[in-house]
C-alpha cells in the first residue's frame, strides 16, 4: 500500500575535506568550494568593517546539504581569523548557529555595538 503525503528524508553523505579557496577584495570576500556531484559550488561571503569580517551569506547546493560543507567553510573563516587577527560578526543565521555550537570561538566574535 502506498502512503500519500509522507516525504522520506533524503540522506546526504558527509562530504570529506573540500578544497576551499578564499578571495579577499579588501572590502569583501568569500570562501568557495566545488562540491562533487553538484552543479554549483558552495560559498560563504563576507564584507569588511574595520578589522571585522561580517559573514553575511552561506550557500550549499541542495544535493550537498547536511553533509558538513557549510561547517567546513565556517571553519576556514575561523582559521583565517585566528591566523590573520580579524574578528567575525555572524550576520548569516548558519554562522550564528555555528558560533553558538562552538563556544571556543568566542574570542573571535566581534563585540556587539550597543
Amino acid at each position: 500500500m502506498a502512503l500519500k503525503g509522507i516525504r522520506r528524508k533524503k540522506e546526504n553523505a558527509v562530504v570529506s575535506a573540500l578544497n576551499i579557496t578564499s578571495t579577499d577584495e579588501t572590502t569583501h570576500g568569500a570562501y568557495r568550494a566545488e562540491v562533487p556531484g553538484a552543479a554549483r559550488g558552495a560559498e560563504l561571503t563576507w564584507r569588511a568593517r574595520g578589522s571585522t569580517r561580517i559573514a553575511d551569506h552561506t550557500f550549499v547546493p541542495p544535493e550537498a546539504r547536511g553533509g558538513g560543507v557549510a561547517m567546513q567553510l565556517v571553519e576556514a573563516l575561523v582559521a583565517d581569523a585566528r591566523e590573520q587577527g580579524f574578528t567575525i560578526e555572524p550576520a548569516c543565521s548558519y554562522v550564528e548557529a555555528a558560533f553558538r555550537r562552538h563556544p571556543e570561538w568566542a574570542e573571535l566574535r566581534a563585540p556587539t555595538p550597543s
